[in-house]
């Protein structure tokens, strides 16, 4: 498991690539697929809110990870961005169950709300796309101490994965009285 590591740590760059490209392509590919017919069992209907709850974590941790390295604390700061690399994949687990069994929700507002829910839906589908490569570099160039590189990944990264975050429990709470 030690060689693993290393050796994903020795090829971050296609690491990182490797896993981006098949994130992305699955979450494409999901959303092409039909969903199961029938009636979904209780615990896949719940996934939606698992998801929010999970979005909720990864929001603190990043917010707390932040506070942290203000603070100069680096390892709180580290114990605060595992703690959210965990929630997104638990996320992005239950994420793609749920889009894999269930059929996609259709918003029912109109007017305002609904411009306001599809420019939330819309920009949090691209960012959550592009943060997955920024988060990784962000995440591999932190592990291994390059500070200067770290500090040019972060300056983008944070911003958007707390904005991923935020707008994925957003999307939800305006979804939410929609899903049968």
């Amino acid at each position: 498991m030690k060689s693993l590591w290393n050796t994903i740590l020795k090829h971050d760059k296609w690491t990182v690539i490797i896993i981006t490209i098949v994130v992305n392509l699955l979450i494409v590919v999901l959303s092409f697929l039909p969903g199961y017919e029938g009636e979904l069992p209780t615990v896949i209907k719940q996934l939606p809110m698992l998801n929010a709850i999970l979005n909720s974590f990864t929001f603190v941790f990043l917010l707390s990870a932040l506070i942290a390295i203000k603070k100069g604390n680096v390892n709180l700061h580290q114990r605060f961005i595992y703690g959210a690399f965990t929630t997104t994949s638990i996320f992005l687990i239950s994420y793609v169950t749920y889009h894999f069994a269930a059929e996609s929700t259709t918003f029912g507002g109109d007017g305002t709300i609904a411009f306001i829910y599809y420019f939330i839906l819309i920009t949090h589908i691209i960012l959550a796309a592009v943060i997955v490569p920024l988060a990784l570099m962000a995440f591999f160039t932190g592990y291994k101490r390059e500070k200067e590189r770290h500090r040019k990944w972060v300056r983008w990264t944070m911003p958007l994965w707390l904005y991923v975050s935020l707008t994925g429990v957003l999307v939800y709470l305006l979804i939410s009285p929609y899903y049968t």
